[in-house]
């Protein structure tokens, strides 16, 4: 088979969208072509989907004659390099340009010199693609529509920021079709091409605003992706010049096989993996990255790019199954996952919260592709599934609520639920689907918890059960506010939200909801197919009798909201007076103290950011995971050697 053409229209159309967009001047026509071309990519993947289940739902390769491809990728890299040499020239930042110098020029002497076996696909389509490809499509294009209505109040708040709104659409739109690259590809050389795409997006989209720290940050971003595209960079070199190989799936069945000639590579690119998802040593490029506009953080920071690294770990993970690659793996992702959850308590501003929680929740896939079980597999999948939907609808949601509040300060919430309710309601449907049952967030922790008891692995067992903890604490603090009446702010909120952005917003809420309500249907016929590609066999994790009562508990969830408005409705109506340590004003807001004077009732969260702050612990779990990797990668690459 030469190939669909479908996968040549997914890679190529976005960057063709992101190129008109950027040559036209009206916004409206912008608007229009934005969302008609979201509309063709998301059709696109599903036609794709019901193609590939009409030739059997079974892995192919793809492609095999692509010597001119090749060659304009190969072009392309090049032409990427000169790009960042120049701004890192421009800004002064000349050592980083070397993380994107040695690695291009070892793919062209991989390309040039390097002899190859012939023949090989360059494109392989199995379950595992295919979802990543409904991730990227469906949340990618929603977040697109979403963006175009943001925007407009973005700089309305934001009139201090230059308007680049082309420039913008562009970068989103030249990213989705990286991403689809980067999940179709099946040669090495053309994953490295598509990770240098998406890394270059990332960079030049935190710097949106091209103030001081958006550039800063912006190139924090830069050279710790950078690096870990040396690391992969390096990792292919070492697998094509002793096996001639640019296959990804013959370097899994090297590792598998326990052939020695696979072990670096494998490491070194689960170490640039371990970047691209943002675990320590690595997180703070993406804490920095939420000074970018909200689409981006929510299209490459938390919905689509960080899960680039978990999806390679994923497919690694049979190779690093019972190996020191996979211990290590497993423990700095484990050890991520409970110390950001633990920083993001001392968080009160939304996107910080939310950026905190993803590097957590990616520790807890990146833990769950290093232990390399079956049920920690299927436990990381709908980790990933539910994780993009979730935090893709929090970041849309708190953008919003910014543009209306002019604050995305957790306690300037306080009564969100009365006072914008529609965006409330949005937001507490996301933070459920983060941390209760029967969100598939939360069977998935239960799942890889289960695993790591009956492997007998200590370690991931204590921090899955402490980091789950913590991270219930957070979300706790930030539901309950969306819902207290004590203090609401008696100056009017109007909600601003476009139509589109509603329309996203409300298509993010119904998905969350339903794949909560299939999730055992899911799980039986998606989920397991993959695992049985990856393993070989597959069982169910999750009894199909759970079905009935999630749907209970999903009613009871959601039914927290609605009954939360209608009591302070008819409390406002019918008020009891409350004791509140003096004379209660009638409205149980006011009080006068015992000195006579008067007093405000507040409630508000503690954070404690002065003990478990970003300031007390990201250096110290910098150190640890990189002590961590630095002594297991020397004790991995010095037992091949010896």
């Amino acid at each position: 088979m030469t190939g669909l053409p479908l996968i040549p229209f997914l890679i190529l159309f976005p960057f063709c969208v992101g190129a008109t967009l950027f040559c036209i001047q009206n916004m409206e026509v912008r608007k229009v072509i934005a969302y008609v071309s979201s509309s063709l990519i998301i059709l696109a993947d599903f036609i794709l989907l019901f193609a590939w289940l009409a030739m059997g739902a079974r892995p192919v390769t793809m492609y095999f004659e692509t010597a001119f491809v090749d060659r304009v990728m190969l072009a392309a890299e090049l032409g990427l390099m000169v790009l960042v040499v120049f701004l890192c020239f421009k800004y002064r930042k000349y050592w980083i340009s070397l993380l994107s110098i040695i690695p291009t020029c070892m793919i062209l002497w991989i390309e040039l010199y390097v002899p190859k076996a012939e023949g090989g696909g360059k494109i392989y389509l199995d379950h595992l693609s295919i979802l990543m490809c409904l991730i990227v499509g469906i949340i990618g294009g929603l977040i697109i529509v979403y963006g175009a209505g943001y925007m407009d109040g973005y700089h309305q708040h934001r009139s201090d920021v230059p308007d680049r709104r082309r420039y913008f659409f562009m970068l989103l739109f030249f990213f989705l079709g990286a991403m689809f690259g980067f999940v179709l590809s099946e040669s090495l050389l053309w994953i490295d091409f598509f990770w240098e795409c998406t890394s270059i997006c990332s960079f030049l989209l935190i710097g949106y605003t091209r103030e001081p720290e958006a550039i800063n940050n912006s190139f924090r971003a830069l050279w710790m992706n950078l690096f870990g595209g040396l690391c992969l960079a390096i990792g292919i070199w070492q697998f094509v010049t002793h096996t001639g190989s640019v296959s990804l799936h013959e370097l899994i069945a090297v590792g598998v096989a326990g052939r020695a000639v696979a072990v670096i590579p494998v490491v070194l690119i689960a170490v640039a993996a371990l970047t691209k998802s943002a675990q320590l040593p690595f997180s703070t490029w993406l804490i920095g990255a939420m000074v970018a506009p909200t689409p981006s953080s929510a299209l490459l920071h938390s919905a689509t790019m960080v899960k680039a690294g978990i999806y390679i770990l994923f497919r690694l993970a049979p190779a690093m199954q019972g190996t020191l690659t996979g211990m290590m793996i497993s423990l700095i992702g484990g050890f991520t996952f409970i110390i950001t959850s633990i920083m993001a308590i001392a968080q009160s501003d939304g996107k910080k919260v939310l950026a905190f929680s993803t590097i957590s929740n990616l520790g807890l896939m990146v833990a769950c592709a290093g232990m390399g079980r079956m049920e920690t597999i299927w436990a990381g999948v709908f980790l990933m599934i539910f994780h993009a939907i979730s935090k893709s609808l929090l970041f849309q949601d708190v953008g919003a609520t910014e543009n209306s509040l002019h604050s995305r300060d957790i306690e300037d919430m306080h009564g969100l639920l009365y006072i914008l309710p529609k965006l409330a309601i949005f937001m507490f449907i996301g933070i459920a689907g983060m941390f209760l049952a029967p969100f598939g967030m939360l069977i998935a922790k239960w799942s890889a918890f289960k695993a790591s008891v009956d492997s007998g692995n200590v370690m991931m067992v204590f921090f899955i059960a402490f980091g789950s903890a913590t991270t219930s604490l957070y979300w706790t603090k930030w539901m309950g506010k969306l819902i207290s009446q004590s203090h609401i702010r008696e100056k009017k909120f109007e909600d601003i939200t476009k139509r589109n952005e509603m329309i996203s917003l409300s298509i993010h809420a119904a998905l969350m909801i339903l794949l909560c309500l299939l999730f055992p249907l899911l799980s039986r016929v998606y989920v397991n197919p993959l695992l049985t590609e990856m393993f070989g066999a597959a069982h169910d994790v999750l009894p199909q009798s759970v079905l009935y009562v999630l749907v209970l508990i999903i009613i009871i969830v959601l039914a927290v909201p609605v009954i939360s408005y209608n009591y302070v409705k008819n409390y406002r109506t019918n008020r009891k007076l409350s004791y509140m340590n003096g004379i209660n004003e009638g409205d149980n807001r006011f009080f006068i103290d015992s000195f006579g004077d008067p007093k405000r009732l507040w409630l508000s969260n503690y954070y404690f950011p002065g003990r478990i702050g970003q300031r007390k612990l990201m250096v110290p779990g910098q150190l640890f995971a990189m002590t961590i990797l630095i002594v297991m990668m020397i004790m991995i690459i010095g037992g091949v050697v010896a």
